[in-house]
């Protein structure tokens, strides 16, 4: 299997990038995983309660052993989360646990988390791609040689080379079909398209481009399989900007966008739609939202109301859009300066490496910037961190500074519920405040893309672009 780095770290504790996530995901487990809908359901934990906002109460599956043979206990799912918070590993990762004030485990198949307030995120920071279980004691070198509970055992990695990993034949679910894999690195998109042409590789998952996507489909070695992903991309608009804080110029530049033809021609067809920050097949979804197809006419009477006139040369007026180096970031901000232009607006574009340009992006230095949610997006809990009035940089992510009283309102009522009813009501509504007050304009989301050759075969790409179709692909 091709990858496009080497993951910076195999401790499920540790590495947050997508290559370490996604390679974890096989090695270890979870106490819960995600359904097709985003729910959560039993994996390691069979089964649990809350029986008051402060307790969580998990049991666990019994017979479960690491890949050394030893059992898989309470002891262990303790450990795992103590040592991000005492300091046996340091990590980014803490931060999600900062609501827990201790763990009890009473017994080897019971552990009970005693939070210092409610977290309706706790679960999801226990799910399948956030974090799994470690062995009691595994301490700071544990990315050396992990060992987890998963359908795969860690085998070696070589840094900017390879990671390999050999079927677990103990694990508790169902055994993988395949003996071994070799994810080897293949930094360049053209190259791992080459690799897959010539047959010295089988597979790759949303690695290369849309064209070289496209190209690989007349392949007849090759076979395409995609389904819908979450991988959501939207524009944030800064609202501290004197022109960028009128619904109506906000509103305006939406309509003058045409989503549908960048889908079709820089994207050849592999994303869909966003309306909303949550992926449609989301349990909290909605479509009962302001829509905002592509209508020029609109945009333009919209800016003619807002008090921006065009002037001899047509303008009304220039902002500035700030992207990163990436080629096809850079694509879709040119064909949106073009669109923009129908309606009077120049943009002007500044492209940045990309460490720089995040850096302008969090600091809320920029206008206008293109930005992604990847997995982040699939918690409700996201609109707390994107767009609640205390969640400005450096404590969230509502990086175009927006704030809305009810919309605050109604977060926090999300949070103080396990009520699955409740919620939905609650978020449905934060949608449809969103839709009409546009902080950000969502865009599209990408296809989940799994390239391969013909002699791999069942292959159920994932929403989210984990690799867990390894768990049951089959090769010939």
């Amino acid at each position: 299997m091709l990858i496009e780095s080497s993951p910076a770290n195999l401790d499920p504790r540790i590495g947050t990038d997508a290559q370490a996530e996604h390679i974890d995901a096989l090695i270890f487990d979870a106490l819960v995983r995600r359904d097709e809908h985003f729910g959560l359901q039993p994996f390691l934990a069979t089964s649990w309660e809350n029986p008051d906002p402060l307790t969580w109460v998990f049991h666990l599956r019994t017979g479960v052993r690491f890949q050394d043979g030893r059992p898989l206990t309470s002891r262990d799912v303790k450990w795992t989360i103590d040592s991000l918070l005492n300091g046996t590993v340091i990590s980014v990762k803490a931060g999600s646990f900062t609501t827990l004030d201790h763990i009890d485990a009473p017994d080897p198949a019971t552990v009970v988390f005693h939070l210092k307030k409610p977290d309706p995120a706790l679960l999801f920071n226990l799910c399948d791609g956030a974090i799994g279980i470690v062995p009691y004691g595994s301490g700071r070198d544990f990315w050396r040689h992990p060992v987890g509970s998963g359908p795969f055992a860690f085998v070696s990695q070589q840094i900017d080379r390879d990671v390999v990993l050999a079927r677990n034949p103990s694990y508790w679910d169902s055994p993988a079909k395949i003996a071994r894999i070799r994810f080897a690195v293949v930094p360049d998109d053209t190259t791992r398209a080459l690799e897959l042409q010539k047959g010295s590789a089988d597979v790759e998952s949303n690695a290369l481009s849309p064209d070289m996507i496209d190209s690989l489909g007349r392949d007849p070695h090759l076979v395409i399989d995609q389904g819908p992903g979450t991988n959501l991309y939207y524009l944030v608009f800064n609202l501290r900007d004197p022109i960028l804080r009128d619904v109506r110029v906000r509103t305006a530049i939406a309509d003058a966008i045409n989503r549908p033809l960048i889908i079709q021609t820089i994207y050849r067809g592999q994303a869909r739609l966003a309306e909303s920050l949550l992926p449609p097949q989301h349990w909290a979804f909605t479509a009962d939202v302001e829509q905002h197809p592509y209508d020029p006419a609109a945009a333009n009477a919209l800016l003619d109301r807002a008090g921006y006139p065009r002037g001899r040369d047509g303008i009304r007026f220039h902002i500035s859009e700030k992207t990163s180096n990436d080629e096809t970031v850079r694509l879709v901000a040119v064909a949106m300066q073009q669109e923009l232009a129908l309606a009077g607006i120049a943009l002007d574009l500044r492209s940045y490496e990309f460490a720089t340009f995040y850096s302008d992006l969090v600091r809320g230095a920029f206008q206008i910037a293109p930005s992604r949610w990847i997995g982040g997006n699939e918690n409700p809990d996201i609109y707390r961190y994107a767009f609640d009035s205390g969640s400005f940089p450096p404590r969230g992510s509502n990086r175009g500074f927006y704030s809305n009283p009810e919309v605050d309102r109604l977060i926090a009522d999300g949070a103080s519920t396990t009520d699955r009813s409740r919620q939905r009501t609650d978020y449905v509504r934060i949608q449809q405040i969103l839709a009409h007050d546009l902080p950000s304009m969502n865009l599209w989301y990408l296809n989940s893309v799994v390239v391969h050759s013909r002699r791999l075969s069942n292959i159920q790409p994932n929403p989210s672009g984990m690799f867990d179709f390894l768990r049951t692909a089959t090769l010939q």
